[in-house]
Protein backbone atom coordinates (compact mmCIF):
# COMPACT_ATOMS: atom_id res chain seq x y z
CA UNK A 1 0.00 0.00 0.00
CA UNK A 2 1.27 3.73 -0.10
CA UNK A 3 1.01 5.18 2.36
CA UNK A 4 2.43 8.25 3.80
CA UNK A 5 3.74 8.73 8.08
CA UNK A 6 4.09 12.09 9.39
CA UNK A 7 6.34 12.54 12.69
CA UNK A 8 9.04 10.04 13.89
CA UNK A 9 9.43 10.52 17.38
CA UNK A 10 9.84 8.03 19.65
CA UNK A 11 6.96 6.21 18.63
CA UNK A 12 6.56 7.06 14.98
CA UNK A 13 9.98 5.51 14.44
CA UNK A 14 9.33 2.23 14.89
CA UNK A 15 5.87 2.71 13.38
CA UNK A 16 7.49 3.59 10.09
CA UNK A 17 10.08 1.14 10.14
CA UNK A 18 7.62 -1.70 10.39
CA UNK A 19 5.06 -0.50 7.67
CA UNK A 20 8.86 -0.53 5.29
CA UNK A 21 9.43 -4.06 6.74
CA UNK A 22 5.91 -5.04 5.72
CA UNK A 23 6.75 -4.34 2.55
CA UNK A 24 4.41 -0.99 2.13
CA UNK A 25 5.49 2.25 -0.10
CA UNK A 26 5.94 4.79 2.80
CA UNK A 27 6.82 8.68 2.43
CA UNK A 28 7.94 10.23 5.51
CA UNK A 29 8.20 13.63 6.85
CA UNK A 30 9.33 14.99 10.06
CA UNK A 31 10.47 18.55 11.35
CA UNK A 32 13.77 17.55 11.62
CA UNK A 33 14.71 15.67 8.32
CA UNK A 34 17.38 14.06 10.29
CA UNK A 35 15.52 11.82 11.59
CA UNK A 36 14.04 10.03 8.54
CA UNK A 37 17.88 9.41 7.52
CA UNK A 38 17.76 5.17 8.65
CA UNK A 39 14.24 4.96 7.00
CA UNK A 40 15.75 6.12 3.94
CA UNK A 41 18.30 3.77 4.24
CA UNK A 42 15.82 0.72 4.54
CA UNK A 43 13.84 2.18 1.45
CA UNK A 44 11.32 5.17 2.57
CA UNK A 45 11.13 8.01 0.41
CA UNK A 46 11.71 11.42 2.46
CA UNK A 47 9.23 14.37 2.05
CA UNK A 48 10.43 18.07 2.54
CA UNK A 49 6.67 18.88 3.71
CA UNK A 50 3.52 17.22 4.65
CA UNK A 51 1.98 17.80 1.18
CA UNK A 52 4.73 15.85 -0.51
CA UNK A 53 3.31 13.11 2.10
CA UNK A 54 0.05 13.35 1.19
CA UNK A 55 0.29 11.39 -3.11
CA UNK A 56 -0.98 8.51 -1.31
CA UNK A 57 -4.01 5.94 -0.12
CA UNK A 58 -3.14 6.92 3.17
CA UNK A 59 -1.41 9.14 5.79
CA UNK A 60 -0.58 8.53 9.22
CA UNK A 61 -0.13 10.93 11.54
CA UNK A 62 1.82 10.14 14.91
CA UNK A 63 2.56 13.97 16.76
CA UNK A 64 2.50 15.21 19.89
CA UNK A 65 -0.18 17.18 20.99
CA UNK A 66 -3.52 19.14 19.08
CA UNK A 67 -1.27 21.78 17.94
CA UNK A 68 1.31 19.95 16.02
CA UNK A 69 -1.71 18.12 14.49
CA UNK A 70 -3.61 20.98 13.61
CA UNK A 71 -0.05 22.56 11.81
CA UNK A 72 0.29 19.57 9.77
CA UNK A 73 -3.52 19.14 8.57
CA UNK A 74 -4.36 23.00 8.23
CA UNK A 75 -1.39 24.51 7.68
CA UNK A 76 0.30 25.48 4.53
CA UNK A 77 1.63 22.56 2.90
CA UNK A 78 -0.78 20.69 5.21
CA UNK A 79 -2.77 17.29 4.36
CA UNK A 80 -6.08 18.88 4.22
CA UNK A 81 -5.04 21.01 0.63
CA UNK A 82 -2.79 17.88 -0.52
CA UNK A 83 -4.37 14.56 0.09
CA UNK A 84 -6.38 12.99 -3.01
CA UNK A 85 -10.31 12.83 -2.59
CA UNK A 86 -11.41 9.57 -0.78
CA UNK A 87 -7.58 9.09 0.66
CA UNK A 88 -7.49 8.08 4.07
CA UNK A 89 -6.02 10.23 7.29
CA UNK A 90 -4.87 7.91 10.33
CA UNK A 91 -4.43 9.96 12.99
CA UNK A 92 -2.30 7.66 15.80
CA UNK A 93 -2.13 10.40 17.97
CA UNK A 94 -3.37 11.09 21.47
CA UNK A 95 -5.32 14.22 21.24
CA UNK A 96 -8.73 15.77 22.56
CA UNK A 97 -11.87 14.77 21.43
CA UNK A 98 -12.48 18.28 20.24
CA UNK A 99 -9.48 18.09 17.51
CA UNK A 100 -10.86 14.82 16.47
CA UNK A 101 -14.35 16.01 15.79
CA UNK A 102 -12.69 18.88 13.71
CA UNK A 103 -10.80 16.58 11.85
CA UNK A 104 -13.84 14.57 11.07
CA UNK A 105 -15.75 17.89 9.59
CA UNK A 106 -13.05 19.01 7.48
CA UNK A 107 -11.75 15.95 6.09
CA UNK A 108 -15.54 15.47 5.12
CA UNK A 109 -15.69 18.55 3.95
CA UNK A 110 -12.67 18.05 1.55
CA UNK A 111 -13.80 14.66 0.23
CA UNK A 112 -11.42 12.84 1.98
CA UNK A 113 -11.79 10.04 5.14
CA UNK A 114 -10.85 9.81 8.58
CA UNK A 115 -10.04 7.39 11.00
CA UNK A 116 -9.07 7.74 14.54
CA UNK A 117 -6.60 5.16 15.78
CA UNK A 118 -4.51 5.94 18.66
CA UNK A 119 -2.10 3.29 20.20
CA UNK A 120 -1.47 1.86 23.43
CA UNK A 121 2.20 0.77 24.30
CA UNK A 122 5.41 2.23 24.84
CA UNK A 123 8.20 2.72 22.04
CA UNK A 124 9.49 -0.70 22.58
CA UNK A 125 6.45 -2.03 21.66
CA UNK A 126 6.12 0.44 18.62
CA UNK A 127 9.49 -0.97 17.30
CA UNK A 128 8.03 -4.55 17.71
CA UNK A 129 4.96 -3.66 16.40
CA UNK A 130 3.16 -4.88 19.77
CA UNK A 131 1.42 -1.70 20.27
CA UNK A 132 -2.22 -1.80 20.34
CA UNK A 133 -5.02 0.14 18.44
CA UNK A 134 -8.27 1.95 19.49
CA UNK A 135 -9.93 2.63 16.23
CA UNK A 136 -13.00 4.36 15.04
CA UNK A 137 -14.11 6.12 11.66
CA UNK A 138 -16.00 4.65 8.81
CA UNK A 139 -16.49 0.89 8.45
CA UNK A 140 -15.09 0.38 4.78
CA UNK A 141 -12.24 3.03 5.70
CA UNK A 142 -11.51 0.96 8.77
CA UNK A 143 -11.55 -2.14 6.19
CA UNK A 144 -8.80 -0.22 3.97
CA UNK A 145 -7.07 0.58 6.80
CA UNK A 146 -6.29 -3.12 8.31
CA UNK A 147 -2.99 -4.29 6.24
CA UNK A 148 -1.24 -1.25 7.51
CA UNK A 149 -2.59 -1.73 11.10
CA UNK A 150 -1.64 -5.26 10.78
CA UNK A 151 1.99 -3.94 10.48
CA UNK A 152 2.12 -1.81 13.25
CA UNK A 153 0.48 -3.49 15.78
CA UNK A 154 -0.78 -7.04 17.88
CA UNK A 155 -4.09 -5.97 17.62
CA UNK A 156 -6.80 -3.20 16.67
CA UNK A 157 -10.19 -3.10 18.48
CA UNK A 158 -12.75 -0.80 16.80
CA UNK A 159 -15.14 1.16 18.76
CA UNK A 160 -17.69 2.56 15.97
CA UNK A 161 -17.90 4.40 13.47
CA UNK A 162 -17.67 7.90 15.13
CA UNK A 163 -13.60 8.88 15.13
CA UNK A 164 -13.41 10.64 18.50
CA UNK A 165 -15.10 7.68 20.21
CA UNK A 166 -11.33 6.30 19.65
CA UNK A 167 -9.68 9.29 20.87
CA UNK A 168 -12.26 9.37 24.34
CA UNK A 169 -11.20 5.58 24.77
CA UNK A 170 -7.61 6.47 24.57
CA UNK A 171 -7.86 9.57 26.60
CA UNK A 172 -9.84 7.29 29.76
CA UNK A 173 -7.04 4.20 29.07
CA UNK A 174 -4.40 6.90 29.70
CA UNK A 175 -6.11 8.22 32.88
CA UNK A 176 -6.22 4.72 34.38
CA UNK A 177 -2.28 4.18 33.79
CA UNK A 178 -1.91 7.49 35.15
CA UNK A 179 -4.15 5.84 38.38
CA UNK A 180 -1.94 2.90 38.88
CA UNK A 181 1.30 5.12 38.64
CA UNK A 182 0.22 7.28 41.29
CA UNK A 183 -1.28 4.08 43.90
CA UNK A 184 1.73 2.07 42.72
CA UNK A 185 3.92 5.13 44.14
CA UNK A 186 2.06 5.62 47.38
CA UNK A 187 2.19 2.09 48.14
CA UNK A 188 5.60 1.61 47.81
CA UNK A 189 6.16 5.10 49.46
CA UNK A 190 4.40 3.22 52.37
CA UNK A 191 6.25 -0.15 52.45
CA UNK A 192 9.68 1.58 51.50
CA UNK A 193 9.33 3.96 54.38
CA UNK A 194 8.72 0.49 56.68
CA UNK A 195 11.63 -0.75 55.49
CA UNK A 196 10.57 -3.76 52.82
CA UNK A 197 12.57 -3.62 49.61
CA UNK A 198 10.65 -2.27 46.60
CA UNK A 199 11.81 -4.49 44.56
CA UNK A 200 10.84 -7.64 46.46
CA UNK A 201 8.05 -6.10 47.15
CA UNK A 202 6.59 -5.36 43.32
CA UNK A 203 7.90 -8.98 42.68
CA UNK A 204 4.61 -10.20 45.33
CA UNK A 205 2.24 -7.52 43.86
CA UNK A 206 2.78 -8.81 40.21
CA UNK A 207 2.57 -12.38 41.02
CA UNK A 208 -0.41 -12.32 42.57
CA UNK A 209 -2.82 -9.57 43.19
CA UNK A 210 -1.68 -7.50 40.11
CA UNK A 211 -0.14 -9.33 36.90
CA UNK A 212 -0.95 -7.05 34.44
CA UNK A 213 1.55 -5.63 32.70
CA UNK A 214 1.22 -2.14 33.56
CA UNK A 215 2.01 -3.09 37.03
CA UNK A 216 5.20 -4.82 36.18
CA UNK A 217 6.65 -1.97 33.79
CA UNK A 218 5.74 0.99 35.84
CA UNK A 219 6.46 -0.75 39.01
CA UNK A 220 9.79 -1.44 38.05
CA UNK A 221 10.51 2.04 36.96
CA UNK A 222 8.76 3.45 40.18
CA UNK A 223 11.08 0.95 42.16
CA UNK A 224 14.62 1.54 40.32
CA UNK A 225 13.74 5.38 39.60
CA UNK A 226 14.33 4.74 36.32
CA UNK A 227 12.67 7.95 34.70
CA UNK A 228 15.22 8.73 31.66
CA UNK A 229 15.49 8.41 29.19
CA UNK A 230 11.84 9.55 28.80
CA UNK A 231 9.83 6.68 27.47
CA UNK A 232 6.89 8.80 27.28
CA UNK A 233 7.81 12.41 28.89
CA UNK A 234 5.95 14.07 31.52
CA UNK A 235 4.54 16.94 29.97
CA UNK A 236 2.89 14.77 27.80
CA UNK A 237 0.98 12.75 30.45
CA UNK A 238 -0.35 15.96 32.10
CA UNK A 239 -1.58 17.23 28.18
CA UNK A 240 -3.42 13.88 28.26
CA UNK A 241 -4.87 13.98 31.78
CA UNK A 242 -6.03 18.45 31.21
CA UNK A 243 -7.43 16.67 27.97
CA UNK A 244 -9.32 13.73 30.14
CA UNK A 245 -10.70 16.60 32.58
CA UNK A 246 -11.40 18.40 29.39
CA UNK A 247 -14.03 15.83 27.77
CA UNK A 248 -15.28 15.12 31.28
CA UNK A 249 -16.37 18.74 31.62
CA UNK A 250 -17.72 18.66 28.15
CA UNK A 251 -19.54 15.21 29.04
CA UNK A 252 -20.45 16.51 32.79
CA UNK A 253 -18.86 13.70 34.05
CA UNK A 254 -17.15 14.30 37.49
CA UNK A 255 -13.28 12.77 38.16
CA UNK A 256 -12.21 13.67 41.34
CA UNK A 257 -8.74 11.05 40.50
CA UNK A 258 -8.09 13.12 37.27
CA UNK A 259 -7.96 16.27 38.97
CA UNK A 260 -5.58 14.98 41.80
CA UNK A 261 -3.61 13.53 38.72
CA UNK A 262 -3.27 16.58 36.71
CA UNK A 263 -2.20 18.63 40.32
CA UNK A 264 0.41 15.48 40.63
CA UNK A 265 1.71 16.10 37.25
CA UNK A 266 1.56 19.88 37.52
CA UNK A 267 4.09 19.48 40.98
CA UNK A 268 6.33 17.16 38.79
CA UNK A 269 6.75 19.92 36.01
CA UNK A 270 7.02 22.38 38.76
CA UNK A 271 10.04 20.98 40.00
CA UNK A 272 11.43 20.56 36.69
CA UNK A 273 10.51 17.02 35.95
CA UNK A 274 9.96 18.05 32.38
CA UNK A 275 12.63 16.08 30.81
CA UNK A 276 11.45 12.70 33.10
CA UNK A 277 8.68 9.74 31.96
CA UNK A 278 5.90 9.92 33.25
CA UNK A 279 6.42 7.58 35.94
CA UNK A 280 7.92 10.24 37.80
CA UNK A 281 4.92 11.00 39.39
CA UNK A 282 5.41 7.40 41.26
CA UNK A 283 7.96 9.00 43.50
CA UNK A 284 6.37 12.20 44.94
CA UNK A 285 4.88 10.17 47.25
CA UNK A 286 8.24 9.36 48.53
CA UNK A 287 9.41 12.40 48.47
CA UNK A 288 6.84 13.95 50.63
CA UNK A 289 7.55 11.13 52.83
CA UNK A 290 11.20 12.69 53.52
CA UNK A 291 12.36 9.40 51.43
CA UNK A 292 15.32 10.28 48.69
Amino acid sequence: MKVGFLGLGQMGHGMATNLIKAGHQVTVYNRSPSKAADLVAQGAIQARTPAEACDVQAVISMLADDTAIEDVVFGEHGIIAALPRSAIHISCSTISVAMSEKLTAAHAQAGQRFVAAPVFGRPDAAAAAKLFMAVAGDETAVKDCGPLFDAISQRSFVLGTTPSTANLVKLSGNFLIASVIESLGEAMALVGKGGVDLHAYLDLLTSTLFSAPVYKTYGGLIAGGKFEPAGFAAPLGQKDIRLTLAAAETLQVPMPLASLLRDRFLTLLAQGGEHLDWSAIGKLAAKDSGQT
